[in-house]
């Protein structure tokens, strides 16, 4: 019987899916089975999955597309064990994750704990400058919080018992939140969720600045969508990147009276610019991180300030973008 049940929903991803079951592989504890959920791919990865049998506890399902929440608690409905763990098909997981996992239930026993993620040495360029960005203290990194009790776990790396499951009913309909919105619902529900900083795992996230501002510009739409569901959860520090749109276009319009008006957002700029190249030791990877703090502070921004006016002042009903294209 294993210890846990790893649930991986993938949507049209196999040689990810590939990466992600190698690095389960040659994990140093191996208490667990892996189920793996189609969510109607066209790009199945059932042979992906078939090769990794031999060496793996692994069992694959296909359904229609519903969605990566769903998906998630079709999932549950497969597994063996009573504490499920959620990757997304897009990480790699570190060869000590579960070694590290075992260690800290040894100790605290969580009904609920979720990791963080970082950028692995054979990235790109390109993702490793989106992962600073998305971490970092200086850009929105921060909003996360880094408590070790009381933390809300994302679903690319986030674990929890069967006696939560059946206190939520797991993963809401929503297509992008779904993850803080049932980590809102546990804390609601009075369990405590515990950050295992050593519980780490490799994010991928998107591949090029298109792809990464369609999901980050829903992530500002469901914002909006989760204060609305959770009344209380909306924080000052949620109004920082409309905010820095604001001041942004608020800069470059003062340049025509003054060209020192642009010296704050320069000043800025270059702080991440500076961070970024020493912490990746790479000044290309500075320079486009630059490039991912704007895509990504403008695409989050402007989802929640549309998503502000649509649902607060018009009062209309939850929406998201990109629905037909969001992964071209």
């Amino acid at each position: 019987m294993p210890e846990y049940s790893i649930i991986i929903p993938v949507y049209n991803r196999p040689a990810e899916v590939k990466e992600l079951l190698e690095s389960l592989v040659v994990q140093s504890a191996k208490n667990f089975e892996i189920i793996v959920v189609e969510d109607g791919s066209s790009e199945r990865c059932d042979d992906v999955v078939k090769n990794f049998s031999s060496h793996l506890d692994i069992s694959y399902y296909y359904k229609p597309n519903s969605g990566p929440g769903d998906s998630r608690n079709y999932g549950i409905s497969k597994c063996k064990s009573d504490f499920f763990i959620f990757f997304d098909s897009d990480c790699i997981i570190p060869p000590h994750y579960f070694q590290t996992v075992n260690s800290f239930f040894k100790i605290f026993l969580p009904e609920c704990y979720g990791g963080p993620d970082r950028a692995h040495p054979h990235f790109t360029p390109l993702q490793k400058a989106i992962s600073y960005t998305m971490t970092s203290l200086f850009t929105t990194g921060g909003i996360r919080g880094g408590k070790t009790k009381g933390f809300h776990p994302r679903s690319f790396n986030m674990g929890f018992s069967r006696k939560v499951f059946d206190a939520t009913n797991g993963y809401s309909k929503m297509r992008f939140g779904e993850d803080v919105d049932l980590s809102l619902r546990i804390e609601e529900a009075g369990f405590n969720s515990y950050l295992i900083e050593d519980a780490y795992v490799f994010h991928k996230r998107r591949t090029d600045f298109k792809k990464f501002y369609k999901q980050i510009y829903n992530s500002g739409i469901a914002r909006i969508n989760l204060h609305k569901r959770h009344p209380g959860s909306l924080k000052l520090t949620h109004f920082f990147p409309a905010m820095f749109v604001s001041f942004s276009i608020l800069s470059f319009l003062a340049t025509l009276l003054n060209p020192l008006f642009v010296m704050p957002l320069a000043g800025y700029t270059l702080l991440i610019f500076f961070d970024s190249s020493l912490k990746n030791r790479s000044i290309r990877i500075g320079f486009l991180s630059v490039q991912s703090l704007f895509v990504q502070m403008f695409a989050y921004g402007l989802g929640f300030m549309k998503s502000f006016w649509r649902r607060i002042i018009l009062g209309k009903d939850e929406f998201s973008a990109f629905e037909k294209n969001f992964y071209k």
